[in-house]
């Protein structure tokens, strides 16, 4: 692959006002940690504490792309918020397993998982565009979103699967 080409791709999903869910895409290593760090550091400056990086495209992630995470939930923390991971694949949860940066990291299975640990008075709607269904806005049926009230929202990953 060139320089000259795009290896990481950051897409805006949700923007609420102190919650933002990212979609990053492609390799985060040293060839892309400073357009991460840019674009996310950018998403935090604006007043997003929370953040969630919905992780399912992202193919490859080295000790850079660790440290770029790392820095994140550093930047959200010092704001009284936090960085939350989620949809890892097998690549990027061997990487925060072997380190034991996931116990460092919040690590959710999905994007609607991590955005149950996110306070409900920041929380936005998931998924983005879906109408309410049961009247909270937060119900559409597709699966992927996790209610107020469900026990396992909170849990994370478990931390002793490879």
């Amino acid at each position: 692959m060139s320089q000259g080409k795009r290896r990481l791709t950051i897409t805006t999903v949700v923007d609420a006002q102190e919650c933002a869910v990212l979609r990053v895409a492609g390799e985060l290593d040293v060839h892309a940690e400073r357009q991460f760090l840019d674009e996310s550091g950018a998403v935090i400056a604006a007043g997003h504490r929370f953040l969630v990086l919905d992780l399912t495209a992202l193919r490859f992630c080295d000790s850079r792309g660790l440290n770029c995470l790392l820095a994140l939930d550093w930047l959200c923390r010092r704001m009284n918020g936090r960085l939350l991971l989620a949809s890892l694949g097998v690549r990027v949860l061997h990487v925060l397993l072997v380190t034991r940066a996931v116990e460092a990291l919040a690590c959710f299975p999905t994007v609607g998982h991590a955005l149950a640990a996110v306070p409900a008075e920041v929380r936005p709607v998931w998924p983005p565009g879906g109408g309410p269904a049961d009247g909270d806005g937060r119900d559409t049926g597709d699966g992927d979103d996790v209610k107020t009230g469900d026990g396992d929202a909170h849990r994370s990953y478990d931390r002793e699967q490879p």
